[in-house]
């Protein structure tokens, strides 16, 4: 009898954990406050999660203990980084004890930096009003190159985006009044759907999770099929159905499953305006020796690692698959999640606030004057990120200078007065300054008209047109000089 031989091929599904970025999407939403309070109530609901030392902190210790303990850190999250680019295999074949033992580098140690009292702002003062979700998306919009038509487009559906971030109407309703092609509108509407927060502007659920899958660094097929297909299934846990369907093992379905945990069903929500808005600064920024240097606001978060005693109950019990087994598995996943998701808000706020100090070295050394031209896209080609994860870094997050406390996005301003006129840029935030200072003080009895600010500003070489001075003053709440005009 002869034997056959032959080859094939079999496609398999391998879930690659994502960059730590992605699992911190949550916490760089938050403000610092909300930060540690969702640290809080981890710290209850998740017994694995402990703070080191029984609360001790970084001042506690003397210096050589804690330069030891940032060095070993370092070397510790190198371990993890490694890890995260492992794939995801079945819990039979899993090696717990090789896993536990690389929580061991998930201890979230905050560099508390003893800040002098006088350095610390007054929090009477430390207040911002807060802005709508139309506002907030206007306001990235405008850093976008867009055209008379495609602005109006846009703008309409902005103002057609309901509380929860979703269309009020749908989309085919829009662009009937536009004079956009149908497909170029389309372009449009995503480019509102990838702006902070994304998802925003879809027409349901689906197309809202999957505008949010397809920005990862790293996508994964399998999520989106999962939310294109699937997410009733999800909600009944019917994983044996899906893994039938996709060919996918039942657990890296509920891995990738994991990672909509994520994502946010109701984007909008995380844009809320309220009338008063108490902020505590993210990022305290000082000169030392003519050197800015950016330090982030590590104070209240707790100093967290995994509980020793869980490590040991799954060493001790090996691979078992018992449903107590399960709960400490899941918890633990939670557990170094949170923890290394703390570590990139950390991180990535620092990083981001550093480029900002980088590129707007005149403002900090002269003042909001010298504040220059700078959008998103410049920062995120800078350090290597997605715009939107800036833009999400920069809203609710407040720097204390030594000239004063601005929100991260207060940087962020297209540039006016230059281009084809052969002008200077200038920031839209200072040439707002400019025509403010110039009215303020004009001779009441001859006040400046709108056309005579545009000469003046002219001669510094800012080449604006009348039309121009008339929106930043409007913009601003000032009257014409019509009704300026003392009598």
């Amino acid at each position: 009898m002869a034997i056959k031989l032959s080859q094939s091929l079999k496609q398999t599904q391998n879930l690659m954990m994502t960059p730590q970025l992605q699992q911190a999407i949550k916490l760089l939403t938050l403000t610092h406050l909300e930060m540690t309070n969702v640290i809080a109530e981890e710290m209850v609901e998740n017994p694995l999660l402990e703070e080191l030392d029984g609360g001790q902190t970084a001042e506690n210790k003397s210096e050589d203990e804690y330069r030891s303990e940032n060095i070993e850190q370092q070397n510790q999250e190198a371990v993890t980084e490694n890890f995260d680019e492992r794939p995801m295999v079945s819990q039979d074949d899993f090696d717990w004890n090789n896993y536990i033992d690389a929580s061991e580098s998930n201890t979230y140690v905050p560099v508390h930096q003893k800040t002098d009292l006088d350095d610390v702002p007054n929090y009477e003062n430390i207040i911002s009003k807060g802005e709508t979700l139309a506002e907030h998306l206007e306001w990235q919009l405008r850093m976008e190159s867009l055209t008379k038509a495609e602005l109006d487009l846009a703008e309409e559906i902005i103002h057609n985006i309901n509380d929860d971030g979703y269309l009020e109407y749908s989309f085919e309703e829009i662009i009937a009044k536009s004079t956009l092609k149908r497909d170029h509108a389309f372009e449009i509407l995503n480019i509102i759907q990838r702006l902070d927060p994304v998802g925003c502007g879809s027409a349901n659920l689906t197309e809202c999770l999957l505008v949010q899958a397809k920005i990862m660094e790293e996508r994964s097929p399998l999520l989106e099929t999962l939310i294109k297909n699937h997410l009733s299934d999800l909600q009944n846990k019917d994983y044996k159905k899906i893994a039938k369907t996709t060919g996918a093992s039942i657990d890296a379905i509920k891995d990738t499953a994991m990672l909509l945990h994520n994502f946010h069903p109701r984007p909008g929500r995380l844009v809320a305006a309220e009338d008063t808005l108490y902020v505590v600064p993210d990022i305290y920024v000082h000169e030392v020796g003519g050197v800015f240097v950016v330090k982030v606001n590590d104070e209240g978060v707790p100093r967290l690692k995994i509980s020793g005693l869980y490590k040991s109950m799954l060493k001790a019990s090996g691979s078992g698959n018992g449903e107590a087994q399960e709960y400490v598995k899941d918890k633990l996943r939670s557990a170094m999640w949170l923890i290394k998701s703390i570590q990139n808000r950390q991180r990535t706020i620092v990083k981001v606030s550093e480029a900002i100090v980088r590129q707007q070295q005149d403002f900090f050394k002269k003042g909001p004057e010298f504040l220059k031209p700078m959008i998103l896209k410049n920062i995120a080609n800078e350090i290597g990120m997605h715009e939107s994860t800036v833009s999400r870094v920069t809203t609710n997050k407040y720097m204390h200078t030594p000239i004063g406390l601005f929100e991260l996005k207060y940087f962020f301003n297209t540039g006016v007065g230059g281009g084809k006129n052969g002008g200077v840029d200038v920031s839209s935030e200072v040439l707002r300054s400019k025509i403010k200072s110039f009215i303020e003080n004009e001779n009441p009895k001859r006040p400046l008209s709108d056309q005579k600010i545009a000469e003046i500003l002219s001669k510094d070489d800012v080449q604006i047109a009348r039309r121009t001075v008339t929106k930043y003053r409007e913009m601003m709440g000032i009257e014409s000089s019509a009704k300026r005009k003392a009598t």
